[in-house]
């Protein structure tokens, strides 16, 4: 067969990563403490941007808008009405015929006032005393290492190619606060461009990090990272740590025969897992400076059913502007401005559209870990459910990495306290006999 080379037009359709995009999935994986941040910095960008005041106030403020403009009123609603997403299409119904209204308008950047950053180096160059101006002791505790820089210094360390640091990287975004690995090797690969084999290779390299169990994916691997470090790790002791379930229904004569053990022995092995540190991970801060305040609340509703409900305290409101859009827009000089109202006004709509969702997504994922959780709530950790992001993903129909982002570091209030997100979702470590499987937090408690 002859070979020949020819041309071939072929449609497909693929997802483009636009920065709209990017920023919503960023919104997702952000604390509220964080959130409020980025929201303070978009209201600074955007001249379109407010926050909602508070309820006495906002009712008069509304009044005087609806009468300002009230055709403008169903154009902040993302569910009712017609809103314009192009930016083009926006400019387009801009009139730049007549003078800017404002002439002496100084500016976005003007109005911010001095350079906050010059203002902090000059501080820290003159600094070494706490009488230096500038200098706050809060600074400092800021300032502790995350989990993520820590990992973050050893991979550059580390004898690693280009492509391997890429792939750690990958995997360091992956721990949740204990420093376990909470993402599937073949969704890194495949996101990556590489194959699963490669992935494994860099997460092997990665699990001798310090302090030693970071990179696990259960509790028995955990441990058993921690043991191999000690040089702890032998027969005996892999025996005990591939039958934690066992340890879990407290049968030390099963584990005694199946590590081939006295009593003795067995109880030295079990003083050293105690030793261990199952959360290697939590001795890093992650924010320490910062109280927990919960995402999520659960209360027991009068009908014997679980209550799921937002933290409104959690939740920025964040409103667009559209009578300041309205006024200014008509007297937009050139196309420069045209384009610049324009993309204000779209980006604070997909803010305020992004954050809705953003709202939604955690309420839906933290009402189905409640339900698959519900004989924790009523009678405690051992009762706790093995639980896995596929699983509450499946159950509300949405992506892995969609479940992954909104559980990491939200907090959730119940009738037995404030836990992390991430807490009902432990390793299945399942009965050497067939029977239930045991949760890996079960099994620790």
């Amino acid at each position: 067969m002859a070979l020949a080379a020819k041309l071939q037009l072929r449609q497909s359709q693929s997802l483009v990563m636009t920065p709209q995009l990017m920023q919503s999935i960023r919104l997702l994986q952000l604390t509220h403490v964080e959130l409020e941040r980025f929201i303070d910095e978009e209201i600074e960008r955007n001249p379109l941007l407010e926050r909602a005041e508070p309820q006495d106030d906002a009712a008069s403020d509304q009044a005087q808008k609806s009468e300002a403009a009230p055709e403008l009123d169903s154009a902040g609603d993302w569910f009712e009405g017609e809103t314009e997403w192009s930016a083009e299409a926006i400019s387009q119904k801009l009139d730049s015929s007549l003078e800017n209204l404002f002439p002496d308008d100084p500016g976005t950047s003007e109005r911010l006032g001095p350079d906050l950053t010059a203002q902090w180096k000059s501080a820290a160059g003159s600094a070494g005393t706490a009488s230096s101006e500038g200098f706050d002791v809060g600074d400092m505790a800021a300032a502790a290492v995350t989990l993520r820089e820590h990992v973050g210094e050893q991979i550059a360390l580390a004898s690693l190619s280009p492509g391997e640091r890429l792939i750690a990287g990958e995997l360091a975004d992956g721990l949740d606060e204990a420093g376990y690995l909470r993402t599937d090797l073949m969704e890194i690969a495949v996101r990556l461009g590489t194959d699963e084999a490669a992935v494994a290779r860099v997460l092997g390299a990665c699990q001798s990090f310090e302090p030693a169990g970071l990179f696990a994916r259960d509790l028995a691997e955990c441990l058993s990272l921690q043991l191999q470090a000690r040089d702890r790790l032998d027969p005996a002791m892999k025996a005990l740590v591939a039958n934690l379930e066992l340890l879990a229904r407290r049968d030390f004569q099963t584990l005694k025969r199946i590590c081939g053990v006295d009593e003795e022995d067995l109880l030295d092995m079990l003083a050293e897992i105690r030793a261990l540190d199952p959360r290697p991970g939590l001795a890093f801060s992650g924010g320490a400076s910062d109280a927990i305040v919960a995402d999520v609340e659960v209360r027991a509703a009068n009908d014997g059913s679980w209550a799921v409900e937002l933290n409104a305290d959690t939740l920025p409101r964040v409103l667009v502007d559209n009578v300041y859009f309205a006024r200014v827009s008509s007297h937009a000089k050139d196309q420069a401005e045209k384009d610049f109202l324009a993309e204000c006004l779209q980006n604070a709509n997909w803010l305020t559209r992004s954050l809705d969702q953003r709202a939604k997504t955690i309420l839906k994922v933290a009402s189905e870990i409640v339900r698959q959780q519900d004989a924790f709530l009523v009678h405690g950790v051992r009762h706790l459910k093995p639980l896995n992001l596929r699983t509450v993903a499946d159950a509300i129909g949405m992506h892995e990495s969609t479940v992954s982002r909104v559980t990491a570091n939200k907090y959730m209030l119940t009738p037995r306290g404030v836990f992390e997100l991430r807490y009902f979702f432990t390793a299945s470590i399942a009965s050497a006999e067939g029977g239930e499987a045991h949760s890996s937090e079960a099994v620790r408690d």
